[in-house]
C-alpha cells in the first residue's frame, strides 16, 4: 500500500475546524478509494497537495449567499466531500452516475459526519433535462472537456447560478474552445480564475461562469 504523505503545513489554515475531518478522509481515499478504483495508487503521496488542497481552496470562489451546490460527477468526492467539509451551511448534492462509486460516497457521508450531503445517482445531462436539481453552484472536477460540461452544468443551477470547473493547465484552450456554446446558452463572465493564491502551490485554475 503505497505512504501517506505528511500533512502539508497549509493544510491547518485551509482546513481550519475541519482538518480532522479532512485528515479521516484522506485516509479512506489512501485505502478503500484505492482499493475500489477511485483513484490510483499513484496518487497517494500527493493525496492533499493534488487533490484535498486543490479542492479546499475552491471554497473560496463561493460566496456566503450559497445555500446549495451541485459537485458534478462527484466520483470520489473530489471537490464535493471537501467543500461539505468547510461549507456546513450548504446542501450539497454528489451527482454521480456510478452505483458503486455512489455507495463509497454514501459510505463516505455516513463516516465523516456530513449531514450537509447526500448522493445522488444520475448523469449530469439527464437530470438537467428532467429539471431536478437548480443549485445555486455548480462543481466539476475531471469530468468532462469544457465544450461538452457547460451546457448540462448550466442546466443544473438556478437562473444567474455559478459554474465552476476545475482545470488544470488546459483551461484557457478548454475556454475557447467552449466559446460557441457558452454564447448559445448565454453564458455570462465567463472567465479563468486561481483559488488559493498564496495558500497553495500551485493555485487551483478554476473556468468560471454564470448561466442566463
Amino acid at each position: 500500500m503505497p505512504v501517506m504523505p505528511p500533512l502539508p503545513v497549509s493544510a491547518a489554515s485551509v482546513f481550519g475546524p475541519a482538518l480532522a475531518t479532512a485528515e479521516a478522509f484522506a485516509d479512506v481515499l489512501a485505502t478503500r478509494g484505492v482499493e475500489q478504483g477511485l483513484i490510483g495508487p499513484r496518487e497517494v503521496p500527493r493525496l492533499w497537495d493534488r487533490h484535498l488542497l486543490n479542492c479546499a481552496v475552491v471554497a473560496e470562489l463561493i460566496d456566503g449567499q450559497c445555500r446549495t451546490l451541485v459537485d458534478i460527477g462527484s466520483g470520489a468526492g473530489l471537490p464535493g466531500l471537501v467543500l461539505a467539509m468547510l461549507r456546513p451551511e450548504v446542501a450539497i448534492t454528489l451527482l454521480e452516475p456510478m452505483e458503486r462509486r455512489c455507495r463509497f460516497l454514501a459510505e463516505c457521508v455516513t463516516e465523516l459526519g456530513l449531514a450537509n450531503a447526500s448522493v445522488l445517482r444520475g448523469r449530469m445531462e439527464d437530470v438537467a433535462r428532467a429539471g431536478l436539481l437548480r443549485a445555486d453552484v455548480a462543481t466539476a472536477r475531471a469530468v468532462a472537456p469544457l465544450p461538452r460540461l457547460a451546457e448540462p452544468a448550466a442546466g443544473l443551477v438556478r437562473p444567474g447560478g455559478m459554474v465552476l470547473a476545475i482545470k488544470g493547465i488546459t483551461a484557457r484552450e478548454e475556454l475557447e474552445n467552449a466559446g460557441s456554446v457558452l454564447r448559445r446558452i448565454g453564458a455570462r463572465s465567463a472567465e479563468v480564475v486561481r483559488a488559493g493564491q498564496g495558500k497553495v502551490v500551485p493555485a487551483t485554475t478554476v473556468v468560471r461562469f454564470f448561466a442566463q
